[in-house]
């Protein structure tokens, strides 16, 4: 803070709380601090645009309203006789107080003002294209060669303690620290969240940040440090603090109470999971509903139609690279989901690919590749941002296709009418809600007018929004439910929800849950909230809390922008900031998000692979400590698994199988009972092959070379691509199996299949019958020349050996000299 000396001169000379002090024997320190203020205000130092910073954590702190004294006795600047030493005090805190703030300010200021280092190289990314792909590699290979260095014996973070904090923060830091012996709780919020955040280059400090929450919690309750409090008790993030199941709860219970929505989705998740406490359906409801609420509420909000509830956020890491165990080996990419695995993978294209390609189709005059580009710029994708002028540009080259300036049509292609309707629709969306022009109800009846002419349901939803709300038309319920009753025929999931709120609103709960139904099966948030309240409230139908919780948890997760970081967290995860990343995914994978819990724990997995590249390059950069946690990897895939993710449940199964996490050394009984449980799907062929190798080996289970084929090859039947895998196992089954049978061990050897019961006699009669019923069958015992080969061509009586070989075991000799090849 660069202050000249005469303004802090100046305070004290024209400050009129230094001339009391001599009368009254205040003390020195306050009439300096005094000075200092006033004469800093009366040159405007700290009279700034002090508004809230992009980093996240900074308080809000706002400017002081006024700088003239805040009490009468400042204002009269004198002792009338009716002030006692009560108020002396009253006035010496305020003024302490007034002097805190005034830190806080200045600390902000200089923090706004520090630059973040940022490596260029770290935001390339593998794109498609040659271009794309060389950079891409190039940078890879540079990191590799000259960015690398032998590695140390202790590769852990430098402690806090030891790295030296620049000017500028250590300055603001001096501020803040001031401010918060004087008990300043803004002063308190913002160093506890550059200690655990490490915002402004501040080093992670999650002991210290634990220590000022909690100093702030006891101080004035504040939410936001009890959900902070209440979140390291449940992770113990950072050795901060034991993990305490029951103090999390608490604390995000007394947070939940203070209106942190965070911490009202943690408890609901943690009485709907039974997590520190017995499971209570009624409590999970009571929470989930608060949340859902307040995201029904953001719903409506903003421009006719409500905000658009898009999770493109919430998605799993592990699911871009093909899955868990990777591409074809996952449940995700494998079997039936074979052809629906994440966007990296090899059966999508880029996003790009698919833009040039509609572009060339669309500049070769194709009107539904032209729609389709203004609908992918309009809505937007993970990776593209939404382009609302260009979205506007597209659709009006399909309207002008089919209608003139004055509404004419110029067509009777019914072809290009349709795809010019669903144009109109979109294009009057826009004048509505006034996305990407000004807003003009006019404008939008015109153009769902247009489209109404075809039938397109997008325009006859809008006009049934229209006519409910009397935007630019007159209110009209009846002639709105005949719009979204249209629309509605057509499956348009909008129209069936505001059609389901009418029949509500009248009374008829029966069709209008039928027709809330219908919308809560593409996912639309209000079907799914006015499910829940007919559940949770008992109308229509007899009370059930478990539905009525899943359904308003399914609500409170849609509303993803207004209580969890995900977007934060896929930035700093694609930026290659992983702690901070992991931290982001931890606090969403606390309230609920299956999706988070399993990025949490794909994060912190170190067993992805068999050979670890660390093993093999020295100086390969090391996971720092916090991103090596196995006992959070293995809560983690439990709570995934919990929710219905395969590939986390056969996860679960590994570490029991190998202990880590565990305390006691493997579990081979609870591992088994994941690989079983995972099976049960039928579609992770790596739960049946793990469920084979556990019963050949007798790990957990009874050791049974049958049943272990069994799953050998029930593995094969769901996955075609486990094919290599499962006849290696194959094969050394076998070789187990019949050096059991010969030395007459005690397991189960493979047994042979079943042969085909032989047929029963046939007598005269029964020939007969067939005869005359069927006589264009073969009889059993009617053989063609065609059975009988000549004996002399081979295959006949010289090779007649070969029959009483095992079809599998010439299979496994050529598996296992393709095995010798690919080893040599």
């Amino acid at each position: 803070m660069k202050v000249r000396l005469w303004h802090l001169i100046w305070g004290m000379i024209t400050s009129e709380a230094c001339v009391v002090s001599t009368a009254d024997q205040i003390p020195a320190a306050l009439c300096i601090l005094n000075g200092v203020a006033h004469g800093l205000f009366e040159r405007n130092v700290f009279r700034k645009d002090l508004t809230r910073t992009a980093t996240k954590g900074d308080p809000v702190v706002a400017a002081p309203e006024s700088t003239e004294p805040v009490t009468r006795w400042q204002q009269e600047g004198k002792d009338n006789g009716s002030q006692g030493k009560g108020s002396e005090l009253a006035y010496e805190i305020g003024l302490l107080r007034d002097v805190a703030s005034i830190a806080v300010q200045e600390a902000l200021s200089i923090l706004r003002s520090i630059r973040t280092p940022r490596n260029r190289l770290e935001r390339f990314e593998k794109t498609s294209g040659f271009v794309g792909t060389s950079m891409y590699y190039a940078k890879e290979a540079f990191f590799f060669l000259f960015m690398n260095g032998p590695r140390t014996d202790d590769y852990l973070q430098t402690s806090s303690s030891e790295r030296k904090l620049s000017k500028p923060l250590a300055e603001a830091v001096t501020l803040l620290e001031g401010a918060v012996k004087e008990q300043e709780p803004d002063a308190l919020f913002l160093l506890a969240e550059m200690n655990f955040y490490g915002n402004y280059t501040h080093p992670r400090n999650f002991k210290e940040a634990f220590r000022k929450y909690s100093e702030l919690a006891s101080l004035n309750g504040n939410s936001s440090a009890q959900h902070m409090i209440g979140f390291m008790y449940a992770t113990g993030i950072g050795g901060a603090v034991e993990r305490d199941q029951a103090k999390a709860l608490m604390y995000h219970t007394f947070s939940a109470l203070g209106g942190s929505t965070k911490s009202q989705m943690t408890a609901a998740y943690r009485h709907h999971s039974g997590i520190g406490t017995p499971r209570n359906c009624n409590e999970a409801a009571y929470w989930y509903k608060q949340v859902a609420d307040k995201a029904i509420a953001y719903a409506r909000s903003g421009p006719p139609g409500g905000q658009s509830l898009q999770q493109k956020d919430s998605y799993r890491l592990a699911d871009e690279n093909g899955g868990v165990y990777g591409e074809g080996a996952s449940v995700v990419s494998s079997g039936i989901n074979a052809n629906k695995a994440g966007p990296n993978s090899d059966s999508h294209a880029a996003i790009e690919d698919v833009l040039e390609y509609l572009d060339l189709m669309s500049r070769k005059g194709d009107l539904k590749a032209t729609f389709s580009l203004g609908r992918l710029h309009y809505e937007g994708t993970r990776t593209t941002k939404r382009n609302l002028r260009t979205a506007r540009a597209y659709f009006r080259i399909v309207a002008r296709k089919y209608w003139a300036k004055d509404g004419k049509v110029l067509t009777e292609d019914d072809g290009i009418g349709r795809v010019a309707s669903k144009a109109a629709g979109y294009l009057g969306r826009m004048s509505l809600r006034g996305e990407g022009m000004e807003q003009s109800f006019e404008k939008a009846l015109i153009w769902f007018k247009r489209g109404l002419a075809n039938g397109d349901a997008l325009c006859q939803y809008q006009l049934g929004l229209m006519y409910l709300n009397g935007f630019g038309v007159r209110k009209d319920a009846k002639t709105a439910s005949d719009y979204f009753k249209a629309a509605a025929e057509q499956d348009f999931t909008s129209a069936q929800t505001y059609l389901g709120r009418l029949f509500l609103d009248q009374g008829d709960i029966s069709t209008a849950i039928r027709y809330f139904d219908l919308a809560s099966r593409h996912g639309h948030i209000e079907a799914f909230y006015h499910l829940a309240e007919i559940s949770n409230n008992g109308i229509g139908r007899e009370r059930s809390c478990g539905v009525a919780t899943a359904y308003y948890k399914l609500v409170a997760e849609k509303a993803e922008s207004i209580h969890s970081d995900f977007a934060e967290a896929n930035s700093a995860y694609k930026d290659g900031d992983l702690e901070t990343a992991l931290v982001d995914y931890m606090m969403a994978a606390e309230q609920g998000y299956e999706s988070a819990q399993a990025n949490v724990a794909y994060m912190l997995d170190e067993y992805q692979s068999i050979l670890s590249l660390d093993a093999l390059i020295p100086w390969r950069k090391r996971r720092t400590s916090l991103l090596r946690n196995t006992v959070l990897a293995l809560i983690y895939w439990t709570r995934s698994a919990k929710q219905s993710n395969i590939d986390s449940m056969v996860k679960m199964g590994d570490y029991y199988l190998d202990g880590h996490g565990l305390v006691g050394g493997p579990d081979m009984e609870k591992a088994a009972t994941c690989y079983q449980t995972a099976a049960e799907t039928h579609q992770s062929a790596q739960a049946l092959w793990n469920l084979g190798w556990i019963h050949e080996n007798g790990m957990g289970v009874e050791q049974d070379f049958h049943l272990a084929k069994r799953f050998y090859d029930q593995a094969l039947e769901t996955n075609l691509e486990a094919y290599l895998p499962v006849k290696m196992a194959l094969v050394k089954l076998r070789v187990r199996s019949f050096w059991n049978t010969v030395t007459r061990g005690k397991v189960n050897s493979i047994q042979p299949d079943p042969e085909p019961k032989d047929n029963p006699p046939f007598s005269f009669s029964d020939w007969l019958a067939t005869f005359l019923n069927n006589n264009e069958d073969r009889h059993p015992y009617y053989h063609t020349d065609d059975d009988f080969a000549d004996p002399g061509m081979p295959g006949t009586a010289a090779d007649d050996y070969l029959d009483d070989i095992d079809e599998s075991i010439i299979e496994s000799l050529v598996i296992l000299t393709l095995a010798a090849a690919l080893a040599g």
